[in-house]
């Protein structure tokens, strides 16, 4: 059945009975997280009953929709393996080639800066992510799984039910006519519009400032072209750099280039506005003379495909909180009209996945007549966790993006810790296993801490290093131990074997803590290391930090 016979089915339906129509869940907005949110349910639950309202009209165009196209090994696998879309994603997508970084601030030679990326793919796929292609086909497959997809749906009021027996009550509108609607559950996936986040006051921001601007330019951006070097081109798989998520950085901002199935490519900047106010390119003139200056390559592949810009957007202070996304009185937030971290290492669609497996599982507890108020609670609680131990990770560090020292250390620091903890939590599907995660708390709460301490470590080591930047590629393919790292997030454990493999991760981020230590304070013997110091000798008293040295990160 097509998206416009579901809207009309739906149209129908809510025309019955005075006007009115009941669904087990209504979710507001039709983009990424509503409609994998109602892939997800239908195919836990069959017979459930779900309305998606979605404001814009489908089919949405490809390229020029929305930003967030680059995903990774969560958000991958939540779509591929756990929607099961894994045919479409290879067939209809591209492979994603890891992220690729360059240290080429106001240089035209690439070929003779600092590289951070690997040589080959690892083995846990991630993929970039033509949102036009992949909202158009998520609508087609949700009303094929039985959804109720209406598009140009304006929802206008919301009155959210106090009592458990009593349904939430919705007002909506299609081509002039009001619809009301009962729903079990309401879900706010509506983007940054946040209704039900408006409506109950939830909004909360964090101190974590930036701004970005974005474009799409219908062509593609092949960086393997922009250098002769026979050398540099064959450091990696051949003709493969333009298929990884590029990062062209300098002190205090970042530029994207991420290529799409369509044949467009998606450009970004992304900045602190203490070092580069928004001012400075918050149009595409601007940012096209803001890229002459501080990324020559770039604007050279630009400047003669001016006549090819699709759009121009940008976002002012984009990072915030929520404070709260769950509730046990049967309403929830999932994707941007929750929270929103930063792009710098495309965790949208990682939170998305979270937040959905979790929405997923306390309409599971309420279908079986459980109460899920203390549930809710906890979730909201750990989901809230990681969002805090993610943010660490961007905020107050983009003053050292541009440091081709540090910078290939905190990559390595950042990788383990999501590949280590977090993906591992996801992966073996523990996300929600209160009781399994409650036996691990010491642990976890242990490798937040010692996230947080090397952050500022690394933000002190940055501010003490001269900046080198040799025509080096820092292979990430080439430490063993990183690759098989990515490789186990592909292990099937129990519960004994996931209890030990997350202590070891554990026992491998205080290792490579140490090391990060003994080599800044090598080169830089005054370096401020009192929080690491004292988190590392709680942990490994009897292991000397010394001992560590040279075993896991890039050579000196």
């Amino acid at each position: 059945m097509s998206i416009k016979a579901v809207a009309a089915a739906a149209a129908n339906t809510a025309s019955d009975d005075a006007n009115v129509s009941a669904h087990d869940v209504v979710i507001m907005g039709g983009g990424l997280a509503g409609l994998t949110l109602a892939l997800q349910l239908k195919n836990r639950f069959d017979s459930i009953d779900v309305l998606v309202l979605e404001r814009r009209s489908h089919p949405v165009p490809h390229a020029a929709h929305k930003v967030g196209e680059s995903s990774v090994e969560i958000g991958a696998h939540y779509f591929d393996t756990v929607l099961g879309l894994k045919p479409h994603l290879q067939g209809e997508q591209l492979r994603k080639f890891g992220f690729r970084f360059f240290f080429s601030e106001g240089r035209r030679d690439i070929d003779q800066v600092t590289e951070i990326g690997a040589s080959r793919y690892l083995s846990v796929p991630s993929y970039q992510i033509d949102r036009g292609i992949f909202e158009n086909y998520l609508a087609e497959e949700a009303a094929r799984c039985g959804v109720r997809f209406v598009d140009n749906a304006l929802v206008k009021q919301i009155d959210l039910a106090e009592d458990a027996r009593q349904p939430h009550r919705l007002r909506w509108t299609q081509d002039g006519e009001s619809h009301e609607i009962h729903a079990r559950w309401v879900i706010d996936a509506c983007g940054r519009a946040g209704m039900l986040k408006r409506k109950l006051g939830l909004a909360e921001p964090n101190s974590h400032e930036c701004n970005a601007v974005w474009f799409r330019i219908g062509d593609r951006i092949t960086i393997d072209h922009w250098s002769d070097n026979t050398e540099w081109r064959e450091r990696c798989e051949p003709q493969a750099r333009w298929l990884s998520t590029n990062h062209l950085v300098g002190a205090g901002y970042w530029v994207w280039l991420i290529p799409l199935a369509s044949g467009s490519h998606s450009i970004g900047i992304v900045a602190d506005p203490r070092i580069h106010p928004l001012d400075r390119f918050d149009t595409f003139d601007k940012a096209m003379d803001w890229f002459k200056t501080w990324q020559p390559a770039l604007y050279d592949e630009l400047d003669g495909k001016r006549h090819l810009l699709q759009d121009f957007a940008f976002f002012k202070n984009f990072s915030y909180g929520c404070k709260q996304v769950f509730s046990g009185k049967r309403w929830a937030l999932t994707g941007e009209a929750g929270l929103f971290l930063d792009p710098f290492y495309s965790p949208g669609s990682d939170f998305i996945a979270m937040g959905n497996t979790y929405i997923t599982d306390l309409i599971a507890h309420d279908r079986a007549g459980h109460s899920v108020e203390a549930r809710a609670q906890l979730y909201d609680q750990i989901y809230h966790s990681f969002y805090e131990s993610t943010l660490a990770l961007y905020q107050d560090q983009y003053a050292l993006f541009g440091d081709p020292e540090v910078l290939p250390i905190k990559v390595i620091w950042d990788y383990t810790y999501y590949w280590g903890v977090l993906s591992q939590i996801f992966f073996q599907d523990r996300l929600t296993d209160l009781a399994l995660l409650g036996s691990l708390k010491e642990e976890l709460q242990h490798c937040q801490k010692l996230n947080v301490a090397v952050q500022h470590f690394l933000r002190a080591w940055s501010g003490l290093t001269t900046k080198r930047n040799p025509a080096v590629m820092l292979d990430q393919a080439a430490l063993p131990w990183f690759a098989d790292l990515n490789r186990s997030l592909k292990d099937d454990l129990d519960d004994n074997a996931f209890r030990d493999r997350m202590r070891a991760s554990a026992g491998q981020l205080r290792r490579l803590a140490a090391e990060i230590l003994v080599r800044a304070s090598t080169e830089h013997p005054g370096i401020e290391a009192t929080e690491l110091r004292m988190l590392l000798k709680e942990k490994m008293a009897m292991v000397p930090v010394h001992s560590t040295q040279g075993t896991m990160l890039f050579a000196a």
